[in-house]
């Protein structure tokens, strides 16, 4: 009589997947650290200030324009997803593809000074300055450093998106694509801080 198989199922694992390896490269996560520890300090000083003048930081929020964080939040989201493809398809080698996630993150990315632009002009003719009060000298001098680093991020992306276009990256090697969209990623991290911080937190 023939008993049956009680041996467990072999669960096939694809060799060429590297777990242990990090993405990118050491050189952007020295950039990315020395960017976090930035910001770090900047969020202390937003700390230091809103438990000085809490009154100032309570109704701050009040005179921003939300809808305009709340673009700027979906424009970088957006973007940040559009990355992730491009890098899903270059593992496939698919370059053209993956050409066109990347151009697509840069258009959602411009997006951002663009919104901010407008509100910054919006804020100026309704009296909210750097010279309102510490609330708005904090937010403008940490959402305008962030802009900065944004505009770093653009650049890297728009190499990158030439040197795709040039089929320089492989499923063999994409560790400069990886490294521009793991430095992106890290802008969406910290602007997801900031955004509560300003626009919605009392």
């Amino acid at each position: 009589m023939n008993t049956p198989c009680t041996e467990p199922l072999a669960i096939p694992i694809d060799a060429d997947i590297d777990t242990e390896r990090v993405p990118g490269n050491s050189g952007i996560w020295v950039g990315i650290f020395c960017v976090l520890v930035e910001f770090l300090m900047l969020f202390i000083v937003y700390f230091v200030a809103k438990a000085h003048h809490p009154e100032a930081f309570q109704g701050g929020p009040d005179k921003l324009a939300t809808v305009a964080g709340v673009t700027i939040t979906m424009l970088l989201l957006t973007s940040g997803y559009c990355m992730v493809k491009a890098v899903a398809a270059v593992r496939q080698d698919a370059s053209s593809r993956a050409f066109r996630w990347i151009l697509l993150a840069i258009l959602l990315g411009c997006g951002y000074p663009l919104v901010k632009f407008f509100e910054i002009r919006w804020n100026i003719a309704h009296g909210v300055d750097g010279q309102a009060g510490i609330f708005y000298t904090v937010y403008y001098y940490l959402t305008l450093t962030h802009l900065v680093h944004v505009f770093w991020g653009l650049l890297g992306l728009s190499w990158i998106a030439i040197r795709t276009n040039r089929g320089i990256y492989s499923s063999e090697e994409y560790s400069g694509l990886e490294a521009a969209a793991v430095y992106w990623h890290t802008t969406d991290v910290i602007w997801l801080v900031i955004f509560p911080f300003f626009y919605v937190l009392r």
